[in-house]
């Protein structure tokens, strides 16, 4: 693996095949299987609508698929395994019940597809790589469930490993980071993350980072890391950014939608509504790629492609001079 100057370049080793990263910027479809997910919740709870879904965002171009059964929007309570009493809102049965069926119609239909889970149940992933999963979406970063890191290590899977500050029912209320702190609280907890991960024997070439966007960072937080998201490169792996309607995005645009200044605290009911944060997502995207990420996981995915071929195309020409 290389680090340029804008992105890392590596291949990055699923478990059954591997992709090159850092040359194109990869489009994550997303699959919300859940009543209640911030963006689209309820509307592909059914596994046929869900993988109808599905089919259209490849047939849009997307370059891999995130699926996921459980929110963890702000406010919600995610219990875990290990340093909590609280028991997770959706149990790991429910989870699977929603999830599996899916994932086995999108490889029944598409064989080929490269399907990532975004769980943070270790009983949930194990039973979606059994099913043909290649990639887990940690949110947690081995932080919720003690034998997570094992059973990506067990399965050889690609493993997608988030920052996240503290867990969603306290994400509202916690203090504002200065610059430095951000950053360093951060990469603090990337770096334990990737120990979790070499502890357990994943090596390195498996891992991708994501800084987390909306996940223990308040309003303005999200901006920072936004624009200094290449220092994370320092840290050896690629990055992914999800930042596809995120409530940080709705209230910059408050004042375009409400008449409000956007100046309230975070999840208050000023923000632009989730129909008016696509312009603004695709606008983020961009900044995200510049600023280092070789995957991009998104909603709408046609708009996603033909971004993310510009800002490509904006990279190699700096390359160039």
């Amino acid at each position: 693996m290389t680090t340029a100057a804008t992105r890392c370049t590596s291949l990055w080793q699923l478990r059954t095949r591997a992709l090159e990263l850092g040359h194109r910027t990869l489009v994550m479809g997303v699959v919300n299987i859940t009543p209640d997910s911030f963006s689209d919740g309820g509307v592909f709870l059914d596994p046929e609508a869900a993988v109808a879904h599905a089919l259209q965002l490849l047939e849009e171009g997307a370059d891999l698929l995130d699926l996921g059964a459980e929110s963890t929007r702000p406010g919600l309570r995610a219990g875990g395994v290990v340093g909590s009493i609280m028991a997770p809102a959706v149990s790991a049965d429910e989870e699977q019940a929603r999830l599996l069926p899916v994932l086995e119609g999108i490889l029944q239909a598409r064989p080929n597809t490269a399907v990532s889970v975004d769980t943070y149940k270790a009983a949930t992933a194990r039973a979606a790589l059994q099913a043909g999963a290649e990639i887990i979406n940690e949110v947690s970063g081995f932080a919720w469930d003690a034998e997570m890191a094992s059973v990506c290590a067990e399965f050889k899977a690609g493993v997608i490993l988030m920052h996240t500050r503290g867990r969603p029912e306290v994400w509202r209320s916690q203090p504002q980071l200065a610059p430095d702190e951000l950053l360093a609280t951060v990469r603090a907890g990337l770096v334990a993350s990737l120990a979790a991960a070499a502890a357990a024997g994943i090596p390195p070439q498996a891992v991708v980072l994501d800084p987390g966007y909306g996940f223990g960072k308040r309003f303005g937080e999200n901006y920072v890391l936004l624009a200094r998201q290449r220092e994370l490169l320092s840290l050896g792996r690629p990055l992914l950014a999800g930042v596809s309607r995120k409530s940080f995005l709705g209230r910059t645009l408050a004042p375009l939608h409400s008449g409000s200044d956007g100046s309230g605290s975070d999840g208050g009911g000023d923000d632009a509504p989730i129909e008016a944060r696509e312009t603004a997502s695709v606008a983020a995207l961009v900044a995200a790629i510049l600023h280092g990420a070789s995957i991009v996981r998104v909603h709408a995915v046609r708009p996603a492609v033909e971004a993310a071929r510009i800002a490509d195309a904006v990279l190699a020409g700096g390359r160039e001079i």
